[in-house]
């Protein structure tokens, strides 16, 4: 699917799709409350939406959704964290993500919104979806293991410092929203919209005339490209295959490979750490 398409009907840019993704799943403490509690939903559409999500999705995203070969956690993303009845999800499943790899499925509207009621019945927690949601309780990490990713394994602090951009950020962002911007890096409200003060990804575009035209992205989907130049103009060019040949670089490029390699206990450990920042 196109980041066009996808900023039309989700508010959504590629970047969080990718990300297609996500907030961080709550463990650990089988008393604490999951993070997006639901009503629970009609034991036969989640048994239909499991056998149509296990042949069709379950190879990339998990047979849990919490990703597999290929596939982000479904369970942290923003779309399906909005989604009710699968109205959401239905812009990613029919339109696909060929840019990212996921075909389109011709899946009936009775079939996603099953998928939905599959992906929506499974806990992102321990908690068994019990009272309201307290930001606290995702406070379960080693905040000494945290900093100890910070500096280490986590690269953080190849980009961020404690006495610069992340100074009291503990008294600035309660534990959730700091959580989130973790996995976002603080680029996306919970829609996936992109937020004012998020770094534009830039784009070098190089015509068959060899001419380099070099600014900020404004949209960029299989069809059209548009940046505005270090002037201030507006370029668009149409895209045909490989030509004009993009290259897009994203200053939270960082973050998106991270998702990956991210291990639940790491983001943990990483937010009681930031927690203590005041």
């Amino acid at each position: 699917m196109s980041d066009k398409a996808l900023q039309t009907t989700t508010a959504a840019p590629a970047l969080i799709v990718s990300i297609v993704t996500l907030l961080v799943e709550l463990f650990a403490n089988p008393a604490q409350a999951v993070d997006f509690p639901r009503s629970p939903g009609d034991p036969a559409a989640v048994a239909r939406g499991k056998q149509v999500f296990s042949v069709n999705c379950g190879f990339c995203h998990g047979s849990d959704g919490r990703g597999g070969e290929g596939g982000p956690n479904l369970l942290r993303s923003p779309i399906v964290l909005n989604d009710t009845h699968g109205e959401a999800i239905a812009t990613v499943v029919l339109s696909g993500r060929p840019e990212k790899g996921m075909p389109k499925f011709d899946l009936s509207a009775d079939s996603i919104a099953d998928v939905a009621a599959f992906v929506h019945s499974i806990p992102i927690g321990r908690g068994a979806g019990q009272g309201a949601f307290n930001p606290k309780t995702i406070l379960v990490g080693d905040a000494a293991a945290g900093r100890t990713y910070f500096f280490g394994a986590g690269h953080c602090s190849q980009c961020h410092s404690l006495q610069g951009d992340f100074a009291h950020i503990g008294a600035r962002l309660d534990p959730k929203t700091l959580q989130d911007n973790i996995i976002s890096g603080g680029a996306t409200t919970m829609l996936g919209a992109p937020l004012p003060t998020a770094p534009p990804r830039t784009a070098t575009i190089t015509l068959a005339s060899g001419e380099v035209i070099q600014g900020n992205v404004i949209s960029i989907d299989d069809f059209n490209v548009s940046l505005t130049d270090s002037a201030g103009k507006r370029h668009s060019f149409p895209r045909q295959g490989a030509q004009p040949r993009v290259e897009i670089k994203n200053p939270l490029q960082a973050h998106l490979d991270s998702l990956r390699t991210w291990r639940d206990v790491d983001i943990h450990d990483l937010t009681a750490f930031l927690v203590k920042q005041q």
